[in-house]
């Protein structure tokens, strides 16, 4: 498939180019994840690829079995560290009471009834920052989690001389589904051109196992809340018309509650992208 001939050509390049010897992927148990861990690995060899899985309490036991068995498969270099014990020490946990005690089902129905009730709208509460105290701690709760796994990513990949490699799609950047300095912190992209749904189907055409592709895509950081959950429509809507308002298409066909939604989350992902924000000095000193 050309698609997949111009990603490893990048993925090739990229680390050549730059003086790597290999790269660092964060392996999550979802598609995103798996697809470019796959992808680099046909392109640079399994010996040049290690796979980071970085748990913590709240992830499903599920993310890393499947996890551990996509590493297993392509032959890769990869372990398994929790990052409970540094949460714990940072104090993290203390903004919401352990859940272990309960079964897993109980705890997603918890997190999903307490999600609602804390906002109108949750997810662009989160996209800008907004909301009563509880919900903003719940904001940091999970951010922390994307940014202590970066952490590890690189310092993992800086004592081998290895690139991080992102596993952030096109839909996620847009919509922004994605945690400032956590997911989005990467030395370079290999899915960032890619809708979700375009991960979907390349990551069938690779065959990577289908208990992954077909599994509910979820950022794993807090029980029971999936990616569709958040954003309040399916991927397979998402992806069209955003495809449709990149490309100045018509949407009079769509049910216009889906392209309200989506010009809703658009508007506010633009807060996502505010960093490095410096003042313009009038004497010229930055």
């Amino acid at each position: 498939m050309k698609a997949v001939e111009e990603i490893e050509n990048f993925i090739q390049s990229f680390v050549q180019n730059n003086g790597f010897e290999g790269v660092v992927v964060g392996v999550s148990g979802g598609v995103d994840s798996a697809l470019v861990v796959s992808l680099c690995t046909r392109a640079l060899g399994k010996e040049r690829v290690l796979g980071l899985i970085l748990p913590d309490r709240d992830s499903a036991k599920e993310s890393t079995r499947l996890a551990l068995k996509l590493c297993r498969e392509l032959g890769i270099e990869h372990e398994v560290i929790s990052i409970t014990p540094a949460l714990r020490k940072l104090r993290v946990y203390r903004l919401f009471p352990p859940a272990c005690l309960f079964p897993r089902k109980v705890q997603e129905s918890y997190v999903k009834g307490k999600w609602k009730s804390l906002s109108k709208d949750p997810y662009i509460d989160d996209l800008l920052d907004r909301g009563n105290e509880t919900f903003r701690k719940g904001l940091a709760y999970y951010r922390i989690k994307h940014r202590l796994r970066m952490c590890l990513l690189y310092f993992e990949a800086e004592k081998r001389n290895y690139a991080v490699a992102g596993c952030v799609n096109k839909t996620e950047l847009m919509s922004g589904l994605y945690v400032k300095w956590g997911d989005s912190a990467a030395d370079f992209e290999p899915i960032a051109h890619l809708y979700k749904t375009q991960v979907v189907e390349l990551a069938r055409w690779l065959r990577i196992p289908s208990e992954i592709v077909e599994r509910a895509p979820t950022p794993d950081l807090i029980p029971g809340i999936t990616d569709e959950f958040v954003l309040g429509l399916n991927y397979a809507d998402l992806d069209r018309i955003l495809a449709k308002m990149e490309k100045g298409e018509d949407l009079s066909n769509e049910d216009p509650k889906f392209v309200q939604r989506v010009r809703q989350i658009r508007e506010a992902a633009w807060h996502r992208k505010i960093q490095n924000v410096r003042i313009n000095s009038p004497n010229g000193v930055q």
